[in-house]
């Protein structure tokens, strides 16, 4: 209790610019609280659909009929978008270049490769912002604890006899700013590391997602392929 006492204390005694420096801080680090505990049930929200969607794919089910039930659902999740950004470019190339496999892959991926950027830009969404406080909070800390010392040192003039108990109060409030720069900084800094690998490894399935999904509509892209050639090599 005493030493909460002495921070508000010194808090309170800081001067104009130091309060001015730790209010900022103060914000700056609620702010990077906000965007991580949002940031945090985003990503965990969208690593558990795309298990969820994976094995709901892998199940055997048509994909014609995934693709409806992906559609009958109120908000769809990454891997869902992107499965369906697939399909339907799939159908679209089928319709307009139904003898060309590659032409109608290409369309695909190029449809997929969009719906992955778009899904990984969402989650990249106001990690800038925690980089940012992580890099800068710091140094607005140090600002604040070098003005403190110079407002103490300038207040030591009009005395004749300078003492520890004279300059160490000015000294300690001047601190506070450096204290207050490192606590907004750090979980800052640990959750932007954090949450840039996880969003490169949710991208780096959706990335193999796609892959397979391209397989299987290649796969099907030469049967429609080849039973032309044979419809028409029997007329």
């Amino acid at each position: 209790m005493n030493e909460s006492v002495s921070i508000t204390h010194l808090i309170l005694n800081a001067s104009f610019v130091v309060q001015l420096v730790m209010l900022m801080l103060v914000a700056a680090s609620v702010l990077s609280w906000v965007i991580i505990i949002q940031r945090g049930r985003l990503i965990s929200a969208t690593e558990q659909s795309m298990r969820q969607f994976e094995e709901r794919f892998w199940s055997g089910i048509d994909l014609n009929d995934l693709y409806r039930e992906c559609q009958q659902q109120p908000e769809n999740s990454s891997a869902e978008k992107v499965f369906m950004a697939g399909l339907k470019e799939f159908g679209k190339m089928r319709q307009q270049s139904p003898g060309d496999p590659e032409a109608m892959m290409a369309g695909v991926q190029r449809a997929m490769r969009i719906a992955i950027t778009r899904e990984t830009e969402e989650l990249e969404n106001h990690l800038p912002m925690l980089a940012t406080i992580g890099s800068t909070s710091p140094y607005v800390g140090l600002f604040g604890t070098v003005w403190g010392i110079m407002h103490s040192f300038q207040g030591l003039a009009s005395v004749k006899q300078a003492t520890i108990a004279t300059v160490a109060p000015g000294i300690s409030e001047a601190l506070v700013a450096t204290a207050m720069g490192l606590l907004a900084a750090i979980p800052a800094v640990i959750f932007y590391n954090r949450y840039v690998v996880k969003t490169e490894k949710f991208q780096t399935a959706l990335v193999t997602f796609a892959d397979e999904f391209s397989a299987l509509l290649y796969r099907q892209a030469h049967k429609v392929s080849q039973s032309q050639r044979t419809g028409a090599e029997a007329l």
